[in-house]
């Protein structure tokens, strides 16, 4: 069974400079889980690794779609686990919502049509607002987990449910949810007022390296806020700013507002769904007993 190192946690807690030092030690490589360092030119509001950081450390499945592609968690899931499956070195999956992490490490099926051609033609003649509505109303569960403009999979959402007559999110629900890989799950952390004053200076320490430039570069080649790519953190906050709305300041509030509650929300996911082991980033100490145990981890497993 392959083994698979997670490494998760909250937003600004320092899992990827730990991920590359791990790599380091054991000789592995990195997936990133992030669902917006996957485009190309969003790269300072996603916190994206830069070359210099990655320590030569092989880093996956970010820069691989323009700005204006969709991408899931069925597509996270297909492109991880073929890497974890086919990579002659092992893999570390850094970071990630918790839907990509449970998608790739679990007996996650999608239960979805691969082939477009197969949806239902009589769903074609609405437009995606009106595939939303009707998802939010039938399956609202499953609605939350697409962007709105992501037509295909709300037009496989909604073909699933007419065809099974269950609501997606329920037919998932009834999956084992077992984990298909042999893997360890560590949870980065910290206190959670050091947290938050992480996330305050990153948001500025964003600003002043370009974020304001970074995504009016985007709108200036025709990248919208309705975009699947802008709907994350560090960038849909800049649309009132845009359209004339909201300062700067009003903004990188805003930006630093929205990452604390997703901080919150992803420890309260980890806790509740995942074998987590946490780990203090702020206890050295700690640190190396985590890294530790990751080594007998490996050597206990290795075939």
């Amino acid at each position: 069974m392959k083994k698979v190192l997670v490494i998760a946690g909250p937003t600004a807690v320092g899992k990827s400079d730990f991920a590359v030092s791990v790599a380091e030690r054991f000789n592995l490589e990195v997936i990133s889980g992030d669902s917006i360092q996957v485009y190309r030119g969003l790269d300072i509001g996603s916190g994206k690794i830069t070359v210099e950081q990655t320590h030569g450390i092989v880093h996956h499945l970010i820069d691989i779609l323009p700005p204006e592609a969709s991408y899931s968690a069925a597509d996270f899931q297909s492109m991880a686990r073929n890497l974890i499956e086919n990579s002659e070195k092992d893999m570390i999956i850094c970071g990630g919502t918790g839907l990509y992490l449970k998608a790739c490490l679990y007996d996650y099926s999608f239960n979805e049509e691969k082939d477009e051609s197969s949806c239902d033609p009589s769903l074609e003649q609405y437009s995606n607002q009106q595939l939303y509505d009707m998802l939010m109303k039938s399956d609202p569960i499953q609605a939350q987990k697409i962007h709105v403009n992501n037509r295909r999979r709300l037009l496989r959402s909604l073909t699933i449910q007419m065809r099974t007559g269950k609501p997606q999110s329920q037919l998932e629900q009834e999956q084992s949810h077992q984990l298909i890989y042999d893997t360890k799950i560590i949870g980065c952390t910290m206190e959670r007022s050091a947290l938050y004053e992480r996330i305050n200076q990153r948001v500025g320490m964003m600003f002043q390296a370009g974020l304001k430039e970074e995504v009016a570069g985007l709108v200036k080649k025709g990248i919208s806020f309705d975009h699947q790519s802008m709907q994350g953190i560090g960038y849909k906050e800049w649309k009132p700013y845009f359209e004339g709305n909201a300062t700067e300041q009003e903004v990188l509030e805003e930006i630093r507002k929205h990452s604390r509650q997703f901080a919150k929300r992803q420890y309260t996911w980890l806790n509740h769904q995942m074998p987590v082991e946490w780990c203090d980033m702020s206890d050295p100490a700690e640190i190396q007993r985590t890294v530790e145990q990751i080594g007998q981890w490996y050597t206990k497993t290795s075939k």
